[in-house]
C-alpha cells in the first residue's frame, strides 16, 4: 500500500513541477550528448571502437555506463510526466 501512495505522490509532484522537470529532461539530455561525443573522442584516440577488443578504453566504458544511466533517468522522468493529468 505504500507504494502506491508514494506513486500518487510522485504524480501529484509531476503535475505541479512539470516545467521543471520538463527543463531538468533537456539538461540531462544535453548532457547525454556531450557524454557521445566524449565516448566517441576517446575511441577514436584508442583507435578502438569495439567495447570487447582489449584495447577498448576505460574511460570510454565508464562513460558508456554513466550515459546509458542518464537515458534510463531521463526515461522515467518521461514515463511519470505523461501518466501525470495536467494541473490545472
Amino acid at each position: 500500500m505504500a507504494n502506491s501512495y508514494r506513486l500518487e505522490m510522485l504524480r501529484g509532484t509531476a503535475a505541479v513541477h512539470g516545467p521543471q522537470i520538463a527543463t531538468l529532461i533537456g539538461s540531462l539530455s544535453r548532457s547525454v550528448e556531450l557524454l557521445t561525443v566524449d565516448i566517441d573522442h576517446e575511441e577514436a584516440r584508442a583507435g578502438a571502437r569495439d567495447v570487447s577488443d582489449p584495447a577498448y578504453p576505460a574511460l570510454a566504458r565508464s562513460l558508456r555506463v554513466r550515459r546509458e544511466n542518464i537515458r534510463a533517468t531521463i526515461a522515467s522522468l518521461e514515463a511519470l510526466v505523461q501518466c501525470t493529468p495536467k494541473a490545472a
